[in-house]
């Protein structure tokens, strides 16, 4: 268990640009005394090696928590608030108050349990934030393949709901399905055409 050492949660989201979906939240709060190496931004890190650092840090974290805001929720707040709502989520569900919470980007969430700062950049500075990013990233990478599973047609799997160029061509033919963000122009404008 924690000494008197400050207790810092590192916080991130995953799922912001995708046109379908969830965004997810995590939260981390590392165990000093038990580092993790290759701790990095999960953009900057394989597949495989994500999934072996997730299954690393849901061991030996003193807390984590991993949260998301649901499409539909995304249409009706934003995806700003949305993400934030999130954040605040994952945050507030840590077993361990944490004395810091570090949040990667440039916006902090409001009601959170402790003092905390925005580090833009902080995914690839600070090991919490890295560890967040992680889990996040593997979080939401986890549920696109079971869209995929509930929806084959649009090719989840590939593209994770990022708007690349085979997405678009699958939303305009077969239209958006329950889990497309209708707030988001490329979804909105697959309505109209409909």
């Amino acid at each position: 268990m924690p000494g008197d050492e400050l207790l810092v949660a590192g916080v991130d989201e995953a799922g912001r640009g995708p046109l379908a979906g969830p965004v997810f939240a995590a939260a981390v709060i590392l165990d000093a005394h038990r580092p993790i190496a290759g701790l990095d931004d999960s953009k900057k890190l394989t597949a495989a090696r994500r999934e072996v650092l997730a299954a690393q840090i849901k061991v030996q974290a003193l807390a984590w928590r991993i949260t998301w805001t649901e499409a539909a929720e995304i249409d009706r707040i934003n995806i700003l608030q949305a993400t934030l709502a999130a954040m605040r989520a994952a945050c507030r569900g840590l077993d361990i108050v944490p004395g810091l919470i570090l949040v990667d980007g440039n916006r902090l969430p409001t009601g959170l349990p402790c003092v905390a700062r925005a580090l833009i950049g902080g995914d690839a500075s600070e090991p919490s934030i890295a560890a967040a990013s992680i889990l996040a990233k593997t979080a939401r990478d986890a549920w696109c393949l079971e869209l995929h599973r509930r929806y084959p047609l649009y090719a989840f799997d590939r593209h994770k709901g990022y708007g690349t160029a085979l997405h678009l061509a699958r939303l305009a033919e077969y239209g958006p399905c329950p889990e497309h963000r209708r707030s988001f122009a490329p979804v909105r404008r697959s309505l109209v055409d409909a």
